[in-house]
């Protein structure tokens, strides 16, 4: 069996850590190096649900895309507005579970968040959208770009990446023309407003991202295209969890490490619910904006996948 440190040492091979950026906490948050690691849970978020998860199913490790303690922090007391956070210190130390993040470093990585994106929506993977220039084969960067096997009107494209995401109660919001044609498609897992140039540089049909706020949409759209599809943050990034957990498991069999990987299924994605007026005759009507049908989520390869 292997150890703590054997398993972080090959975690980093996959997400090297010196492609996190500079204000990102990523690596061991707690965790005794020389312990022995038979289990490992992967999860988008360090939350209490995640946390109890770890610790019912006995795993020894716990890897997350989000970091615990993105800001400095002194005290880990399990008290106070963010006692959450020390209380899930706390519990991990004391049922033996170590906890590591792998977070823009994944992001960037060759394969990574983005790669695990475009493969949800059924994209063929062309290049990064933003090229790491250290990187001599091209391959590593943030978002990637990928196009669909065949055209897809807007709607159609929406639907599929609907049915490829696990669903959150948000759902997902288009911003463009329901008819327009998709082949191209620009994606980056989590937030990814702030790379609108690099879209729009690249010249594809769609951008789906997530976290995207009304006043970079609204200017976004009046510059003309890509269309938007705008995701919830957690439902972009969840399934890089199953790309890791495959890239681990090979890891184990290529040594004889014998892990056993699970992927958490809790929806930890903030939002819980939506409310949607009804139609009513007293009220102004409003121009624009429709809603697409209905769709179910995807089915997954491991059980119990989100719904």
């Amino acid at each position: 069996m292997p150890t703590l440190s054997d398993v972080i040492a090959a975690l980093d091979a996959l997400w090297p850590p010196e492609l996190a950026e500079a204000w990102d906490a990523v690596g061991l948050v707690c965790g005794e190096p020389e312990a022995e690691v038979g289990r490992v849970l992967f999860a988008v978020d360090p939350v209490r649900e995640v946390v109890d998860e770890a610790v019912r199913i006995g795993a020894d490790l716990l890897v997350t895309h989000h970091p615990l303690y993105l800001r400095g922090t002194t005290t880990v007391a399990p008290t106070g507005p963010a006692g959450f956070k020390g209380r899930a210190v706390h519990d991990l130390i004391r049922n033996g579970v170590a906890l590591h993040v792998a977070h823009t470093n994944a992001d960037r990585a060759d394969p990574g968040v983005s790669d695990a994106l475009a493969a949800a929506l059924g994209l063929r993977i062309t290049g990064p959208l933003v090229p790491d220039p250290t990187d001599p084969a091209g391959r590593r960067g943030l978002g990637r770009i990928g196009e669909t096997a065949a055209p897809l009107t807007l709607a159609e494209f929406a639907q599929r990446a609907a049915r490829g995401l696990p669903r959150t109660a948000t759902g997902l919001r288009i911003a463009g023309d329901p008819q327009a044609t998709v082949r191209t498609v620009a994606v980056c897992g989590g937030s990814g407003d702030s790379l609108f140039a690099e879209v729009r540089a690249a010249g594809v049909d769609a951008y789906v991202t997530a976290d995207l706020r009304h006043h970079p949409v609204s200017e976004a759209r009046e510059s003309g295209p890509p269309a938007l599809v705008d995701a919830a943050h957690w439902a972009t990034e969840w399934p890089w969890c199953e790309q890791a957990a495959a890239q681990l498991d090979e890891i184990s069999d290529r040594h004889g490490w014998a892990l056993r990987t699970h992927v958490s299924y809790a929806v930890t994605d903030p939002w819980t619910a939506h409310a949607v007026a009804p139609e009513r005759s007293d009220t102004p009507e409003f121009r624009g904006g429709q809603e697409l049908p209905q769709s179910t989520s995807r089915p997954s390869s491991r059980t119990g996948a989100p719904r």
